[in-house]
């Protein structure tokens, strides 16, 4: 079969191992998933399987310490290569990547300075390093604790030489379990690269001052590696080809280094950026970019380093959203290979569907946080767009079951959680009727793709607009389903998903024309003139400020709290929150919290100081709203009669306000078990 992806799907053989296309999984740790000797579980194995089906040549296990003892920065339960008892365990993992024709393969790791403080530790309190430094991140950490900071641990030549040994032997391990490939972790600030740092090398004898001298370290694990899994194992090597951190590695230092590992190395693997700098995200962004960052974010680098080294194959890795994206990277000859981590897990089966011409029914990443933390405080690592992850155990063949008996169900709302639900329940076999009353599919979606910094969600917007169009279902557009409608269709269950409308202060003149809800205002293209009042300093809030400002509006921010409410899938260093904070630094930007809205004039607004009472009048050319949603329960209850009570279901914002993601996860569990 003829493919539009000629380059991604062409093979390749390293070494005499066989690579059926240029996908790789970018490694993703296991998140404590080992024993407790730090063993692969079926757990672990069934985590990687999705991405192995879905037909990605290469998949990766992420951050496997090569001595748990000294390098334990994911949790008692990382993955660990220290002793031969690994072996067994880790073959598990390599078999079912070859029952799919992919390439399993271990990223070997010491974080060395990056240890942090783990008890009972042999690098001592702080952690192995070329040099014994106090950090920048320890600064942080000693100043949280209330103690006095404590250097690292200086390498000796005799630890040094142990340590070459160690990631050698754990080399040797993953080729005894059956794998073929390992990738050796020299990128993020990990302890290969921090023997390459101005930063953390101050050392003065062979393994510093020079960047021959700094490479060594390097150098000797690639030559012992080499030594012990002879010619026929592939060694990827993955770098930050910049960790835009002053006084640590820039990018020209990086192409002499490697100039120097160019022929021990069969595949290099570009990243960028550093972690564990406490309290300085921007430094981790180049690593996990957030949705207002450029898509294929670090393509640039592999570029100029195939102009550099063009004999070298490169993988290249940050924002590569689609095998599109994939195929212009390596037919322009920017990369050999391309990995990607988000992508395939909002879609482990993209590969397949590219392959089979199926690109409709491509889910895209948002790009917001894989890891966010719920109202109860409790962490929950998932996909907002993909439900199944994170739940093998319960949808074990990444799907949901058939149900006993075929169902007529009615899904009201064609936003993310009708959608969902209606998709839902066409694998497991039930007749799915859709009511959207609007023109379109895609609920407040459409809303939030607008400003130009939400292209992710656009493309989200796409796919929901895609399924109806493909899916078999009815899809009736333009009919706004009333409890009258509903009823008269006797259907066997209905699933209500009708989504939130936006908070609208009560206070005199909020009806006045020059006032309205920040997206609409967007969407109509309505000149706001000079002086841009903005009620809310949520997300949606804070994004039209920047944005507004962007364009040399003076803009007013105000919030009731004492500082803007980023929370949810925006919140924290993986998210967008940092970025969003920097851009609210912008001098055309003034905020005023603690203040809420009291009055509308004509051509000004009053606030009033939610302490004190105190009224302040600003000037205003048009008033945005952005003070929240809220969720349109009582309209969704109105349908409760409409089938059997217990088999009326309320689904997404409507229920609950919980962004794409909850709206996708309620969906999703509730039309799972109808």
């Amino acid at each position: 079969m003829k493919t539009k992806y000629p380059h991604v799907f062409e093979p390749i053989t390293i070494r005499g191992v066989y690579y059926k296309n240029r996908i790789e999984l970018a490694p993703p740790g296991c998140g404590g998933g080992g024993t407790e000797n730090g063993f692969v579980t079926p757990s672990v194995v069934e985590y990687f399987r999705p991405y192995a089906e879905g037909g990605a040549a290469i998949i990766s296990v992420g951050n496997c310490s090569i001595d748990i003892t000294e390098c334990n920065d994911e949790g008692p339960n990382q993955l660990e290569l220290r002793y031969d008892a690994c072996i067994p365990a880790l073959s598990t993992f390599g078999a079912m990547c070859r029952s799919y024709g992919a390439q399993g393969s271990i990223e070997v790791n010491h974080c060395g300075a990056t240890q942090g403080n783990i008890p009972n530790s042999k690098a001592g309190d702080n952690g192995f390093g070329p040099s014994a430094i106090i950090t920048a991140a320890e600064l942080v950490r000693a100043e949280m604790q209330k103690r006095a900071p404590r250097p690292l641990s200086e390498m000796s030549k005799q630890k040094i030489e142990e340590t070459v040994e160690k990631y050698a032997s754990a080399a040797l391990r993953c080729k005894k379990a059956g794998m073929q490939m390992l990738i050796f972790h020299g990128a993020h600030g990990n302890l290969l690269a921090q023997f390459f740092s101005p930063y953390f090398n101050r050392r003065s004898d062979e393994y510093g001052g020079s960047i021959k001298n700094r490479a060594r370290f390097s150098v000797e694990v690639l030559d012992a590696t080499r030594k012990l899994v002879g010619e026929d194992f592939v060694i990827e090597y993955r770098i930050s080809a910049d960790e835009f951190a002053e006084g640590h590695t820039h990018f020209p230092e990086t192409l002499q280094f490697i100039d120097i590992i160019k022929d021990k190395v069969d595949i290099l693997h570009v990243s960028g950026g550093l972690h564990d700098t406490m309290g300085e995200p921007w430094h981790m962004r180049p690593m996990v970019q957030p949705y207002m960052w450029d898509w294929m974010y670090n393509v640039h680098f592999a570029a100029d380093i195939k102009k550099a080294f063009p004999n070298l194959l490169v993988t290249t890795v940050g924002s590569i959203k689609n095998i599109a994206q994939a195929e212009e990277i390596i037919a322009s000859g920017k990369a050999d290979f391309v990995a990607m981590k988000r992508a395939l897990q909002a879609d482990p089966d993209m590969p397949r569907k590219y392959a089979e011409g199926r690109e409709w029914e491509h889910r895209p990443c948002l790009r917001c946080a894989c890891l966010v933390i719920d109202k109860y405080g409790n962490f929950d690592m998932g996909c907002s767009v993909n439900p199944y992850v994170g739940r093998r155990a319960e949808y074990p063949e990444g799907r949901v079951p058939p149900a006993p008996r075929r169902k007529k169900v009615a899904v009201i709302g064609g936003g993310p959680a009708g959608i969902t639900a209606a998709q839902t329940l066409l694998e497991r076999g039930h007749e799915v009727t859709l009511y959207e009353k609007s023109e379109e599919i895609g609920g407040n979606v459409k809303k939030a793709a607008l400003l130009p910094v939400k292209k992710d969600v656009g493309q989200y917007l796409e796919y929901l607009k895609n399924q109806a169009v493909h899916m078999k279902a009815k899809v009736l557009l333009n009919t706004e389903a009333t409890p009258e409608l509903i009823a008269k269709e006797n259907y066997d269950a209905v699933i209500v998903a009708i989504g939130a409308a936006p908070v609208v202060p009560d206070v005199p003149g909020i009806d006045k024309p020059f006032v309205h809800w920040a997206p609409d205002a967007f969407e109509k293209g309505i000149d706001v003139g000079d002086n841009v009042v903005i009620i809310g300093a949520g997300v949606i809030g804070v994004e039209h400020a920047i944005h507004y400002a962007g364009e040399g509006k003076n803009v007013t921010l105000v919030e009731m709290l004492n500082e803007p409410t980023l929370k949810g899938t925006v919140a924290g260093v993986l998210g967008g929150e940092y970025d969003l904070r920097e851009g609210l630094k912008n001098e055309k930007i003034t905020l005023r919290m603690n203040s809420r809205l009291k009055s509308v004039g004509d051509h000004s607004v009053v606030l009033a100081d939610v302490k004190t009472g105190a009224e302040t009048e600003i000037p205003a050319s048009a008033v945005l709203l952005s003070a929240g949603m809220k969720p349109l329960f009582f309209e969704a209850q109105a349908f409760r009669s409409c089938a059997p009570p217990t088999n009326v279901f309320l689904a997404g914002d409507c229920l609950e306000m919980g962004e794409i993601r909850g709206a996708v996860r309620t969906a999703f569990d509730i039309a799972a078990r109808i």
